[in-house]
């Protein structure tokens, strides 16, 4: 755990002050606007091709101003090289394809068994589609070095289970806020799919599974990706634009959920910065994640047993 304290003042020491704190009022901006004029829900209003383009926009917003801030205040010329133009513009396009995706497959003739079907692959579809599009991008540019962080070389993992551990106190007052309760579980979305089914813990879990892939494209997109693949350019400078990016993807979850993603992001761009490895990064991620849906079947049990609102009062 010291090391990643160390990791976290090294970077805050040698950041510079005004890029980071006009970038986190960027972040600011972007999430003001979000939820007071519903940015996110006028977006997915559109068909495939209105989704794709508005979020396009809103990402390269999102990543490039950051990159702009950083290269006029610190002297640097990122936007001298070609391929760093081309990654600016394609990394954005890659992750709006995935969040613009809607996807129906006919996997069973009962309808309901079709809707968790397919709610069960609509996760590791996406991971698949980002998967085969870095490694196009790996392969071309990068062949010579891991495939964006997949390596435990050095790799140490007990400081992100510390980590975690240091989170619980923290899901378990947001399992009692119905904000949150109204966003997880992600399983109540099939819970009726699913009833009389046997052994029900069987489909529950295949559903957490399938929720879980998810986290492993974020990580390699967001860190893996947007760090690691950017550091040549930028060094320590790819973090805050990734964090800035990262935290526009949470737009629509709760508000408190998407301001601490912008400082979740920093904390595990420092860290994948320092160690090149995304495991770490993935066991945090995806243990808050599973963690969150323990804390929403815990909330909504306690719901049901008429203990949260007196819990809260």
């Amino acid at each position: 755990m010291s090391k990643i304290i160390d990791y976290i003042r090294l970077y805050f020491n040698s950041v510079n002050k005004t890029v980071l704190i006009l970038v986190t009022l960027l972040t600011a901006i972007l999430v003001f606007c979000n939820y007071y004029f519903k940015i996110d829900k006028w977006v997915n209003s559109h068909d495939f091709a209105g989704r794709f383009f508005y979020r396009w926009g809103l990402s390269i917003i999102a990543f490039a101003v950051p990159y702009l801030l950083a290269a006029k205040i610190n002297n640097k010329d990122f936007f001298g090289d070609k391929l760093f133009l081309l990654l600016l513009v394609v990394a954005p396009a890659i992750f709006a394809l995935k969040m613009s995706l809607v996807t129906s497959f006919n996997l069973s003739t009962d309808r309901n068994w079709n809707h968790y079907w397919n709610q069960v692959v609509y996760w590791p579809f996406r991971l698949l589609i980002v998967l085969l599009l870095l490694f196009i991008l790996w392969k071309k540019f990068y062949g010579s070095d891991s495939f964006f962080g997949f390596t435990v070389k050095n790799f140490v993992w007990q400081p992100y289970i510390w980590m975690l551990v240091i989170m619980l106190p923290l899901i378990a007052w947001a399992s009692m806020q119905h904000d949150f309760l109204n966003m997880y579980p992600k399983f109540k979305v099939v819970s009726k799919d699913i009833v009389g089914a046997s052994p029900s813990w069987l489909y529950k879990l295949l559903f957490e599974l399938s929720y879980g892939s998810d986290f492993i494209s974020i990580e390699i997109f967001f860190r893996g990706f947007l760090v690691l693949a950017f550091i040549k350019w930028a060094g320590t400078d790819a973090i805050l634009p990734m964090a800035c990016f990262y935290c526009t993807i949470h737009f629509g979850k709760p508000l408190a959920e998407c301001i601490s993603s912008y400082f979740g992001g920093l904390l595990l761009g420092i860290v994948v910065y320092n160690t090149r490895s995304l495991f770490g990064g993935l066991i945090v991620h995806l243990g808050i994640a599973w963690l969150m849906e323990i804390g929403g079947y815990i909330g909504t049990s306690l719901i049901g047993k008429g203990l949260i609102q007196s819990i809260k009062k």
